[in-house]
């Protein structure tokens, strides 16, 4: 149950609150999209709230990066083995890799400047929407939270920092594939190996393939988090002083360029 309901009666909308999370319209750098895109497919999507695009274009990423060799290859140019590199690639997945990294980034650029310019028409339309939801399930409401913390839940575990600004599609994706990748990485292995002075067999049980993916998925889990909670503060005090704008100020208060107003 919402305390309103987007009825269309609006061509555009800048935000709505469900169950499942705040989504909203806001500008956005194209190039800041793209190259999240380009660090992980899917990414860029996922940060315009593109979520059935972003989690086909993940999957995507995950699947035939590892089938293609592709991340056991970057690690080999990175030693400086680049005959080992060339190796270990497999064109037959590669070939099939170029075409969809290269959409991920011209699709998220192409979606990015179009939805800022929806963002300008939907804030000249001021349209009102949904602040307030709640259901059999849970609870979701407009307000303000700490930037700063939803960035030290996300370097704890990825998806904690969406989960503290209630983000549950975005948050339940991420952890899902933490818990994924820290398993075939062996990376929390290594890491207590590594606490118990045993570094040679910490470096051996490693699985660098699966490792690789890790910089990516909490750097974009730092960032959507940080950035959204921005977002959505901002959006909690624009709704605030609309709000207060229309039930409290005086219709005869007017605020006159150059003059002050007593």
């Amino acid at each position: 149950m919402n305390n309103y309901t987007n009825d269309n009666t609006a061509r555009r909308y800048r935000a709505h609150v469900s169950v499942l999370g705040t989504t909203q319209i806001h500008l956005r750098n194209p190039v800041i999209i793209a190259w999240w895109s380009a660090a992980f497919p899917g990414f860029g999507h996922l940060l315009l709230s593109k979520y059935l695009r972003g989690f086909v274009l993940f999957i995507w990423e995950v699947v035939v990066n590892l089938k293609a060799n592709v991340n056991l290859a970057m690690i080999y140019s990175f030693q400086g083995n680049i005959d080992q590199a060339k190796a270990v690639l497999d064109t037959r997945w590669l070939l099939i890799y170029i075409p969809v990294y290269i959409f991920a980034i011209w699709d998220s650029y192409r979606t990015t400047v179009d939805m800022n310019k929806v963002h300008v028409l939907a804030e000249r339309e001021e349209h009102r929407f949904n602040t307030f939801s709640i259901g059999a399930m849970e609870i979701n409401y407009l307000d303000k939270r700490n930037p700063v913390m939803a960035v030290i839940w996300s370097l704890f575990i990825p998806g904690l920092g969406q989960l503290y600004i209630h983000r549950i599609i975005t948050a339940f994706f991420v952890i899902i594939w933490a818990v994924v990748f820290f398993y075939y990485s062996h990376a929390l292995e290594a890491i207590s190996l590594l606490f118990l002075g045993e570094i040679e067999r910490s470096t051996a049980v490693i699985k660098p393939e699966w490792l690789l993916f890790f910089p990516s998925l909490y750097g974009f889990s730092v960032f959507d988090s940080y950035i959204n909670t921005v977002e959505n503060n901002k959006l909690y005090d624009k709704e605030q002083r609309q709000f207060f704008q229309q039930n409290y100020q005086s219709s005869a208060f007017k605020i006159v360029k150059g003059q002050k107003v007593k």
